[in-house]
């Protein structure tokens, strides 16, 4: 029987029969029959023995040795041999099988042993070995646990400690936790998503409550607070004079009013418009947990069937223009003239009594200000709201922006019952309430936009002199809008750049107040960044939740086919949803605005897509432009 060697390759023991030895490496055929070259270095015993029955015993042997006697057997500071640990353990007669298992054995242990070179050990110290131990231990207990887990998963069983970290599992895992791996072992076996298996076990309990938990753990991470901030002491203020019967133009769902007007005749011909919007930051001291709150919310979130508010609703109580109460407001007046020439403006802070909290669906159908008007009013303010329909106007055109030719464009309000039945309606933007209420807030943050600008103070400032609108903390022109200076003051109980707009407007009207901010601070920077992305953030999630409830509207009314006029490419917009899509087969001529058939091939509630295609072209509708 020819010469055998026994040698570690790869972190594996292995025997081999010599073919020739050269010095510093040995020519052998392996055990599958190859040949190779095996440095010196890496060759422990040669013997004559059968190679695979060396290798067999030698294994039987390694797997029987007690690893806590042969660490006792060698444990000391001093390093070791492979063969100083045999004879310790074996005696002195140890055969060169015993020694090859003494190698196996030493090897397999790292814990145990420390290898020092080629042959030579060292025993792990006690303490060092007791924590090694215990977390292998640990280890052994966890991979069971996550086993068991697995086994109920697999089995249609919800876990409560996988219940309990699901959301987290779902949107932000932290892929070393227990329960993120038994779920993702789990799902790997069963060949499917951990949504899926985790949806399929009952963790996801709808997909509204899965899309918003995705978005709070996003945007707030630390979680909603319990609302318990103090109640606000509210400066005194002059109070407006009693002619001065403010009210409001909102939704019905609308909670936070925000903004009121008022109109009075003079006794020289004019009027005296007042323009009207809550204060809360006249309350809001800097760096108090209020302000924490408003720049960590940045704005109040929107969503069918929800919102998430910006301010608490103690302070919104407190603030919101709500009928019948005394509230604190900055005023601005504007004196106009027969001709719709604005004479002259002030703004104040003072106290204002709101009348009347209308709100547009009771008043929509009455208010008909481009026909011919009844004495009669239909509704409180119907008049006066007839006159600033027509300043509105006047002021369109000043900016250069009246289009009674323009396309139509529609804002969607989506509804669920109790049932989560879906209703959506439609209302045309830039109806005659729209270019009322937005000419006149337009005018009021355009106005103080430029005190701030005249004055040389910082602000949140939206521009656009050319391209696209963005913000900035020094004003320019905004040409969309058709003015020269343009921020937002008039959401305050809803956005926070219009609460850092009226801190430094109220430096303005109160002389002994300082501006929140000073021009460069680094602080104002960060909240206009954060602003922005938090900003869109909230808008994108809006609409991803608009869209869902559309597709659960087409399938509840039986929707098969659609109308949409083509945005670019295949991106279509639909009609009468608040929902995008891309359509296939849109033919390569197709321009733009051009409407078009589309059947529906397939809907993903959890993408929140659909799938469509092209059917025919279609007329433009008669009032858009051609």
């Amino acid at each position: 029987m020819g010469k055998h060697i026994f040698y570690e390759e790869s972190g594996q023991f292995k025997v081999a029969e010599v073919v020739q030895e050269n010095g510093a490496t040995f020519l052998v055929n392996t055990q599958h029959g190859k040949r190779a070259k095996i440095k010196s270095n890496h060759v422990f015993l040669s013997f004559d023995e059968d190679a695979a029955q060396f290798l067999q015993n030698a294994t039987t042997i390694a797997a029987g040795i007690d690893i806590d006697l042969l660490w006792e057997a060698v444990g000391s500071e001093a390093e070791f041999t492979a063969e100083e640990a045999a004879t310790e353990y074996f005696g002195n007669q140890f055969s060169q099988v015993e020694q090859a298992a003494i190698l196996i054995a030493l090897h397999a242990v790292p814990v145990y042993f420390y290898r020092k070179g080629k042959g030579a050990f060292k025993a792990a110290p006690a303490d060092i070995l007791q924590q090694a131990l215990a977390a292998i231990e640990r280890k052994k207990q966890q991979e069971a646990q996550i086993n068991t887990w697995v086994e109920q998963l697999l089995a249609g069983t919800l876990p409560d400690e996988i219940a309990a970290d699901a959301k987290l599992i779902l949107h932000a895992p932290d892929k070393q936790s227990l329960t993120y791996k038994a779920v993702a072992k789990a799902a790997d076996q069963k060949k499917t998503s951990p949504f899926a298996l985790l949806r399929s076990v009952g963790a996801v309990p709808s997909l509204p409550e899965y899309f918003l938990d995705g978005f709070l753990l996003t945007q707030f991470p630390k979680g909603l607070d319990k609302d318990d901030y103090p109640l606000p002491v509210i400066p005194d203020l002059p109070i407006a004079d009693e002619s001065v019967q403010a009210f409001s133009i909102d939704d019905l769902d609308t909670t936070e009013v925000d903004d009121a007007t008022s109109l009075q005749d003079l006794p020289n011909g004019n009027k005296l418009l007042g323009l009207h919007i809550a204060v809360p930051s006249l309350a809001i001291q800097p760096e108090s947990p209020l302000e924490k709150r408003v720049f960590e919310h940045q704005s109040t979130v929107y969503y069918p069937g929800g919102k998430i508010t910006m301010l608490p609703s103690s302070w919104i109580k407190a603030f919101s223009l709500d009928e019948g109460k005394l509230r604190p407001a900055i005023s601005l007046y504007l004196e106009v003239n027969p001709q719709f020439e604005i004479v002259r403006t002030e703004t104040k802070l003072e106290a204002i009594h709101v009348v009347n909290n209308l709100r547009i669906q009771n008043i929509e159908q009455a208010f008909l200000p481009e026909q011919p008007r009844s004495s009669v009013e239909a509704f409180p303010h119907h008049h006066a709201m007839n006159w600033m329909y027509d300043f509105a106007i006047a002021r369109m055109k000043v900016r250069g922006k009246y289009d009674p030719d323009r396309q139509p464009v529609y804002d969607y309000n989506i509804e669920l019952d109790e049932n989560e039945h879906v209703q959506i309606k439609v209302r045309e933007r830039g109806a005659p309430i729209d270019t009322l209420v937005s000419e006149l807030m337009i005018y009021a943050n355009s106005t103080w936009a430029e005190m701030l600008h005249d004055a040389k103070l910082a602000g949140l400032f939206r521009v656009q002199p050319t391209g696209r609108v963005r913000m900035s903390t020094q004003s320019e022109p905004h040409i969309g809008l058709g003015v020269q200076h343009y921020a937002w003051f008039s959401s305050p109980l809803r956005r926070g750049a219009d609460y850092v707009n009226q801190k430094q407007l109220i430096s303005l009207l109160e002389p002994d107040t300082e501006p929140r901010f000073a021009p460069q601070d680094s602080m104002l920077f960060a909240v206009l960044r954060d602003f922005e992305l938090t900003y869109n953030a909230y808008s994108e999630f809006q609409r991803q939740m608009e869209a869902y409830w559309s597709l659960i509207y087409i399938q509840q009314e039986g929707i098969q086919e659609l109308t949409g006029q083509l945005i670019r490419d295949d991106l279509v917009r639909i009609e009468g949803l608040p929902l995008m899509g891309r359509v296939n087969g849109v033919p390569v001529d197709a321009m733009p605005k051009s409407r078009m058939k589309i059947a529906i091939t397939g809907i993903d509630l959890v993408q929140i897509s659909i799938s469509l295609n092209y059917v025919n072209a279609l007329m433009p509708l008669t009032n858009e432009k051609t």
